[in-house]
Formats: structure tokens, sequence, C-alpha cells
């Protein structure tokens, strides 16, 4: 969430941020909610200072033996219009507080000026050594014409026609050592990010309620992306213990990247100085609805409703936060290099990046077949956006705690990683050459093939 001090303070510099990212903010709608709250505020106070005024007068017409029932009648009204004055500065706050919701992070001054994903501007390239580049710098064609990741992947173990049978379209099945493959990619990556980055491993929930996602900023923009697990007769279970503290009845929801549980973890908390940076990861299953992908990437793997990823969490000072984002992407890039795969770092523009995010890199893997790049890894500074929605905060070695700020990035999506390998190693006979880095994670098998 915005800072409401900050729309105080510069709100023209707000206005003109947000309109960068495509964002007209009711500048008007936001004074009259300030002139309303400054009313309330000053009547308030006013009102206070005369409670003051009026029991010290009581108590001086009473010492003298004089008629104070004027008096007294007035304060007896004052609390009256206390509680009044409270509910309406209530009212105004939440008011305030329900709309910025719905407004996404200003972007960082870095931050390219842009509509879409046409404007935003590579950073870099990764190549193979020995790799080979045409003229503008992509990676050269094979000798043979290369088969997308489903034609390669099919007489390997992906199945998506029972998957489609199970769970309906978007959805895949792996067996045998494609199943294999998948593990052993999720098991590289935090093996990686564990042993040398330095990440704290997490198990955490994959179903969360709607605090938490407000918190991080799925809600409310993007519940119609969510899938909703009803909660029916939680509180009604046989065999709860007694005594025990049960949610109200809610609608619950399928996380949609583990960023949502790593993040939300510091919900409500103060964190001492002494702990910072918190680096944590998780491999979970994410759960999307696509209910904006608009029918993009209905074949094969690239665009599912069920997903696995490896997530990076970094929770640190404001002084350090830009930092860490580079850190994150080259933790992501680390697996990438590892693997021999060719990509890109891309930069996003204002109208582009995400809605809680403050600057963002995406990470974007050469797929032969579609002879193009994929994003497979975005990388995001939120800054203290979400730590303000969290209320979030760190206890620094002197004075008030303040807002953290907090970093996410996939390290990467397993998924994609699995359409990279599979699509890069591939063989003209069919056949798919393992990674060497995830040899001992297959049993030193070097090459997938069809029995």
């Amino acid at each position: 969430m915005l800072d409401p001090n900050q729309l105080r303070k510069d709100l023209p510099a707000v206005v003109k941020a947000l309109a960068s990212r495509g964002v007209q903010f009711d500048a008007d709608r936001f004074n009259q909610l300030e002139a309303r709250r400054k009313s309330v505020q000053v009547e308030t106070e006013t009102l206070q200072a005369r409670r003051n005024t009026v029991s010290k007068l009581i108590g001086q017409l009473k010492s003298k033996g004089e008629d104070a029932s004027q008096e007294m009648a007035e304060s007896q009204q004052i609390p009256t219009r206390l509680k009044e004055l409270e509910l309406a500065l209530s009212d105004v706050q939440h008011e305030l507080s329900d709309w910025l919701m719905t407004i996404p992070n200003l972007p960082h001054e870095s931050v390219p000026a842009g509509k879409d994903e046409n404007d935003n501007v590579e950073q870099r390239r990764w190549l193979p050594p020995g790799m080979q580049t045409d003229n503008s710098g992509n990676p050269l064609p094979f000798s043979f014409v290369p088969r997308d990741h489903v034609d390669v992947g099919e007489p390997l173990g992906l199945d998506f026609e029972t998957a489609r049978k199970l769970s309906g379209s978007r959805f895949m099945m792996l067996r045998g050592q494609m199943a294999r493959l998948h593990r052993a990619l999720a098991q590289f990556m935090l093996d990686l990010q564990t042993d040398e980055h330095g990440y704290t491993e997490c198990y955490t929930p994959y179903i969360v309620n709607s605090a938490t996602l407000f918190g991080t900023g799925q809600l409310p923009k993007f519940k119609d992306d969510m899938f909703w697990v009803t909660k029916g007769g939680a509180h009604e279970e046989e065999g709860a213990v007694e005594g025990e503290q049960q949610d109200d009845a809610q609608d619950l929801f399928l996380i949609s990247t583990s960023e949502i549980t790593l993040t939300g973890s510091v919900r409500d908390t103060i964190v001492p100085y002494s702990e910072l940076p918190l680096k944590l990861t998780a491999h979970t299953p994410c759960f999307r609805s696509e209910a904006g992908s608009g029918g993009r990437d209905v074949r094969g793997v690239i665009r599912q409703h069920q997903f696995d990823k490896v997530e990076l969490v970094q929770i640190v000072h404001p002084d350090t936060s830009y930092h860490a984002l580079e850190e994150i992407v080259s933790h992501a890039e680390a697996v990438l290099q590892r693997l021999g795969v060719a990509y890109r770092v891309v930069l996003l523009c204002t109208g582009d990046t995400g809605f809680s995010s403050a600057k963002t890199y995406d990470i974007e893997v050469w797929l032969p077949a579609q002879n193009t790049w994929r994003e497979i890894s975005s990388i995001s500074n939120c800054e203290a956006f979400q730590a303000r929605r969290l209320q979030a905060r760190y206890r620094p070695e002197k004075g008030k705690p303040e807002y953290l700020h907090t970093l996410n990035g996939s390290g990467l999506a397993v998924g994609r990683a699995l359409v990279a390998v599979l699509e890069n190693y591939q063989q003209e006979d069919g056949s798919v050459v393992v990674p060497e880095v995830l040899r001992p994670y297959m049993g030193g098998l070097k090459v997938l093939k069809t029995a």
C-alpha cells in the first residue's frame, strides 16, 4: 500500500508516477478524504481540550460552593460527541485504506517509462560457452528442425491426455523419467539456493486466508486469478479440540506462488535488526486460474493452472533492498548457467511492472522451437509496499519500528525449466541429453530416450 504521508507531502509527484504506469489517481477524491479527516481530527482535539477545561472549571466552581450545573451538563454531552467523531474518523480511514489497497506501487526512478512489454529494456545476455549466434545475438538454429517441448516430451512421459481426463485443460501428468527430471530440477534448485546462496528452506501451507493475500497484494485486484477453497463447516468438525480457536467461515485460497506464504510469514511482526536479512526459499505447487491470459499458450507446459516453482524471498533493511534485488537476480541466473541454457535479463518498464513491485527484472530463456525468448523468472523489489499492508516492521538499533522492504523472485519456475531443458538438449533422434548438473539427481542417467 502507498504511504499516506507521501501522498500528503507530495501528491503531484505520486500522481505523475502512477500515470507512468497507466493509472489515473483521483487526486480530488484524496483531497476530499483528507479534508474530512482533518476536520474530524481538529474537532476532536478541540473537544478534548474543552473537556479538560470544563473539568477544571467544575472543580473550581465546586470548591467555591458555586453552581456548576451548566458545566456538568456540558461535560456529560462531550463523551457522546467524541464517540461520534471516533466513528467518523474510523470511517474515513477505512475508506482511504480500502481505496489505497487497489492502487499499485510507485515505480522506482530507474524504471524506464513505457506502456507494455514492447518497452522493456534488455540488460544483458548469457550464452553457454561456444554457442554461436546470428546477427541479432540469438543462438543459431540447430542442424535439424527442433521440435517443441510437447513433441519432445510426450514420448518420454509428458502426459496431457490423462491430465485432461482427470482435471481438464491446462494440467499435466508426468511419468517415469520425465517425472524424475522434473523432481531433479526442483531439488537441484533448492540445493543451490540453500547450500551456496544462504537461503533457509521452508515448507509452507498451500492454502491461505484472505488477510495474507491482501498483505502481499494479490487481493483485491487479482481475486479472479486465484482458485478459491470454501471452508464449509470447519468449526463444526467432529473431534475438534474444545476451546480451540476456529476461523470464521470464509473463502480460503490456493497459493499462486509461495511468495505469498514466505513474505506473509512476517505479517504483524517486528523483526529484530540483528536478524536481517531474512532469506527464504520454498518449493511448492502454484495454482492460477489464468483468467487474464486471453487464451495464450494453450498448448504445452508454459501456462498451467498447476505448476511448481522454487521461490526466493528476501526481507531486508530498506537501505539494502536494491543490492538485494541484484543479488536475487544473480541467484536465479546461476540456475540457468549451471543448466547451460541461454537466457537474457530484461528490465520491465513502468507499464509492465507488477502491481506490488517498484522495480522488476524478468529472466527470459531461449526456446529454439519457438525461436524466441520466454520468461522463466520474475524478480521484484516491492520496497515497503507489501510490508505496509502486512504491518511487517523491523526494530532499528535506535528509534521506533520501521517498515521492512520485501523482495521476491522465481528461482525458477520448474515446469518452464523443464521446457528449456527439453527444447535445448533435444537430439535429432528424439532423445534428450540430461544436463550434467542434474545427473546426480537422475541416478547418473545421461540421456532420456524411449524404451
